[in-house]
């Protein structure tokens, strides 16, 4: 069994131990080495096979944190060109293959319009143990940060942080005009959104923004939202991982109804700033549903290894 498959077990440990801040810390140390172990490994294992994977979330977000402040993380999300994802998806089920936990993406799907290759060419090499891990530049995965916090509803207040620190803790030549401008107004507003919630529940100062003289009140449709979601006790899984649970799925499919209105949004690459989110919600329903039953078939019929 891979020690990532404990790594719930781990942080459950971790959470009871973090009242004395020291433990905590420790405890985040240990974690985060065994992620790097794990990264060269799984790096140096798709090179031999000619792959070149590119480090998003998890890891990278973390590196923006200050040290007294831990970013847990469970899987290793890599990114591989879209035309080389089966390929490198077979290779991910080697025998052979590092016991890694590994969330494989095809290129940045829905988190990025910007093409893959555009992506690598300004990648950046980050050295661990003399082994070079490769990671979007910090224009670029703000970016997806900012996507991929929107996509799951807001519903994680403590991911917020992810763009608090990858904000207030940019390289000093980081360049606005690459990381706003490269992609359509729609997501470019959803970026400035995403930076002005940080700045009004985290306290991020965006005085300096380049967009901070910008008429751009977040929507009350949003925070009212956000606000419901923080507060409740639910959390949205996927349907395929609570089978098993007939109370839990139902209480899912009850949390799907209606969608939740951000995750909406996104879904349809839609605005913020239109009057109605019920056609959003209804094009939700139609792009989740059909992926949704195709995953509950292979975990109920899918072949056993």
């Amino acid at each position: 069994m891979s020690v990532f498959s404990l790594l719930p077990l781990f942080l459950f440990v971790q959470k009871v131990w973090s009242t004395v801040p020291d433990d905590e810390i420790r405890w985040y140390k240990l974690s985060l080495r065994r992620t790097e172990l794990g990264l060269i490994d799984a790096f140096n294992y798709y090179r031999s096979h000619g792959i070149e994977p590119i480090l998003i979330k998890g890891w990278a977000a973390a590196r923006n944190y200050p040290p007294d402040k831990p970013r847990f993380f469970g899987d290793v999300d890599l990114a591989v060109s879209p035309d080389r994802f089966d390929f490198a998806e077979s290779v991910l089920s080697h025998p052979e293959f590092p016991r890694v936990g590994v969330d494989l993406h095809r290129g940045l799907r829905h988190l990025d319009t910007v093409e893959f290759e555009t992506l690598y060419s300004r990648s950046l090499q980050i050295d661990i143990d003399g082994t070079m891990i490769r990671t979007l530049r910090p224009e670029d995965h703000l970016r997806v940060l900012c996507v991929h916090w929107l996509t799951d509803g807001g519903a994680y207040k403590e991911r917020l942080w992810d763009i608090y620190y990858a904000v207030a803790n940019r390289p000093n030549n980081f360049d606005w005009n690459l990381c706003l401008n490269s992609v359509s107004e729609t997501r470019r507003k959803w970026m400035v959104t995403t930076i002005r919630l940080a700045e009004k529940y985290l306290g991020l100062d965006a005085s300096d923004l380049p967009f901070a003289d910008e008429s751009s009140q977040i929507p009350d449709w949003l925070t009212r939202t956000l606000e419901t979601e923080w507060a409740t006790d639910v959390r949205l899984r996927p349907l395929h991982t609570c089978l098993r649970d007939r109370k839990a799925f139902f209480r899912q499919i009850l949390k799907r109804l209606p969608p939740n209105p951000i995750q909406a949004t996104i879904d349809v690459e839609g605005k913020f700033d239109e009057r109605s989110r019920i056609p959003h919600q209804l094009g939700s329903i139609f792009v989740r549903t059909a992926p949704s039953i195709k995953r509950i078939f292979k975990t109920t019929f899918g072949k056993k290894r």
